[in-house]
C-alpha cells in the first residue's frame, strides 16, 4: 500500500471538502471551459464543481479509494462526472483529447524522471489550443511536511515544449495543514500545434 492509499484510509490533508479557492477562480474568470480533465481529482470537488458550470469534465486519480469516494459524491448530487482510477503516467496511452485540463496538486508529487512522462501524456491528451491550468507548492513554502517543493525554473522546463507559457503566478493552496493555504504556483499553459500540423 503506497502513501497515497493510506491517506485515504482516513481523510488526506489536501482534501479540502469543497473546490480549490484558486480553482473556483478561474473558473468564474472563464478560463475553464469546454470538455475538461481532472487529473489526480482526489475525491472529486473541483471536478464536480466544473460540472455544475456546465463543463463536461472527466476525473481520474491513481487511487481506487479516491474515484470510488468521487464517484458517490456524484450520485449524491446527481452530477454527471466520469471518474476514472487511472495512472497519469499513461495517459500518452489513452487517446481521448480534451478542451481544457486541471492538474490540482499532482505534477509535485513525481519525480525528476517521472515528470516528462507526465507532460508528454498532457501534451497528448490536449487538443492543439487547450489550456492547461496547473496548481503545485512553491519552493516559497517553508512550512513541514507536504509534497514536494516546485521552483518556476522546473515548471518552464517541464513544460517549456509542446506547450506556450502565458503565466505562472503566485496562487495559494489550501489544505487542512496550511491555514490560509500555502504558498503554491499557479500556471497557465496553452498546447501548442503539432509541428507540421
Amino acid at each position: 500500500m503506497n502513501r497515497f492509499d493510506l491517506a485515504y484510509a482516513g481523510e488526506p490533508p489536501w482534501d479540502i471538502g469543497r473546490p480549490q479557492p484558486s480553482v473556483v477562480r478561474l473558473a468564474e474568470a472563464g478560463f475553464l471551459g469546454g470538455a475538461v480533465l481532472d487529473a489526480g481529482c482526489g475525491t472529486g470537488e473541483n471536478s464536480l464543481y466544473l460540472a455544475a458550470r456546465g463543463m463536461a469534465v472527466v476525473g481520474f486519480d491513481f487511487v481506487l479509494a479516491a474515484v470510488e469516494r468521487a464517484r458517490a459524491k456524484a450520485k449524491e448530487r446527481g452530477a454527471a462526472v466520469e471518474f476514472l482510477a487511472m495512472d497519469a503516467l499513461r495517459l500518452g496511452e489513452w487517446g481521448r483529447t480534451f478542451d481544457a485540463a486541471l492538474d490540482c496538486g499532482l505534477f509535485h508529487t513525481f519525480t525528476d524522471g517521472e515528470r516528462p512522462r507526465y507532460v508528454a501524456g498532457l501534451r497528448a491528451v490536449l487538443r492543439a489550443g487547450a489550456a492547461l491550468h496547473l496548481l503545485c507548492f512553491s519552493e516559497e513554502e517553508l512550512s513541514e511536511g507536504g509534497p514536494r517543493r516546485v521552483t518556476q525554473a522546473e515548471i518552464r522546463e517541464a513544460f517549456g515544449e509542446g506547450f506556450r507559457i502565458e503565466w505562472i503566478r503566485p496562487e495559494r493552496f489550501e489544505s487542512r495543514l496550511h491555514p490560509g493555504g500555502a504558498r503554491a504556483w499557479s500556471l497557465r499553459a496553452v498546447r501548442e500545434p503539432a509541428a507540421g500540423g
